[in-house]
C-alpha cells in the first residue's frame, strides 16, 4: 500500500471513529424522544411522531452511513410504527425491521450494548410466524439470552426476556428476570425512558405475582375436590 493511500485510509478511519463518538448526543436525543412519543403521547399522536422520528433518524443517517446505532433506531422506530399500519404494510415494516438489524448486528453485534439482539428477539415472538411472517419462539429465545450475555444488566433486556418468558408461561422464571429489570440502574442520560419501563417491569412483576398465586390456588381447589368426589 502506498504511503498516501495509507494515510488517506487511516483519515477516513479516524473520521468515521469521530462521526462514531461526536453522534452520542443525537442518538441519545432520538431514543428520548422516541420514549416521549411512546409513553407520553395519545394514540392519535404516536403515528405522525414516529414518522417524523424516522424522518429525522434517516436524514442523521445520511449523514453518518456508517453508524450501526442509527441503523438499530430506524429498525425500532419501524417496528414500532408497524402497530398504526394496515396488516400488509405492517408485515413489509417488520421485515424491514428484522434486515436493519441482522445487518447491525453483522457489523457491530456490541452496538448500545447488544440492543439488535433484544429488539430483533422480541420480534421474533411478536411476530407471527410461517406462512405469515418469520415468528419464531426458539430463534427469539436465542436472541434474548444474547442480548442478556451482552449486557446483563441492562432493563430492556431483562424486561423483554422476562416478557418473552410470560408468553410461555414460565412464571417463576420471569418473575426473576422483572426483578432484575427492576434492580438495574437507570442510565442519566435516558432518565425518562429507563423510569417508564421500569414502571411496567413492577406491573408487570405484581401481574406475574398475582398468576402465580392463582395458579396454586387452582391447584388446591383442584385437588380439593378430586378428594372430595372419591
Amino acid at each position: 500500500m502506498k504511503k498516501t493511500t495509507f494515510v488517506a485510509f487511516l483519515l477516513l478511519l479516524l473520521s468515521n471513529l469521530a462521526s462514531a463518538t461526536n453522534i452520542t448526543p443525537e442518538i441519545n436525543d432520538i431514543e428520548s424522544q422516541w420514549a416521549h412519543i411512546y409513553y407520553a403521547k395519545s394514540i392519535t399522536e404516536q403515528n405522525s411522531g414516529y414518522i417524523e422520528l424516522l424522518a429525522q433518524t434517516e436524514k442523521l443517517a445520511k449523514k453518518h452511513p456508517h453508524s450501526v446505532e442509527l441503523m438499530i433506531w430506524k429498525a425500532i422506530i419501524i417496528s414500532t410504527n408497524a402497530a398504526f399500519e394496515t396488516p400488509f404494510t405492517a408485515l413489509e415494516s417488520i421485515d424491514k425491521a428484522k434486515a436493519l438489524l441482522e445487518v447491525s448486528i453483522k457489523k457491530d453485534p456490541n452496538a448500545l450494548d447488544g440492543a439488535a439482539f433484544v429488539t430483533l428477539g422480541t420480534l421474533y415472538y411478536l411476530t407471527p410466524g410461517w406462512p405469515i411472517s418469520y415468528g419464531d419462539f426458539n430463534m427469539a429465545e436465542q436472541l434474548l439470552k444474547k442480548g442478556l450475555t451482552i449486557n446483563p444488566d441492562s432493563i430492556d433486556a431483562n424486561y423483554f426476556y422476562a416478557d418473552y418468558l410470560l408468553s410461555k408461561d414460565k412464571i417463576t422464571e420471569a418473575s426473576m428476570y422483572l426483578k432484575l429489570a427492576i434492580k438495574a440502574p437507570i442510565r442519566t442520560e435516558q432518565l425518562f425512558a429507563d423510569t417508564q419501563l421500569k414502571n411496567e417491569a413492577l406491573i408487570a412483576l405484581k401481574k406475574t405475582e398475582q398468576r402465580k398465586l392463582n395458579t396454586g390456588k387452582n391447584k388446591f381447589l383442584s385437588l380439593f375436590y378430586s378428594a372430595n368426589s372419591n
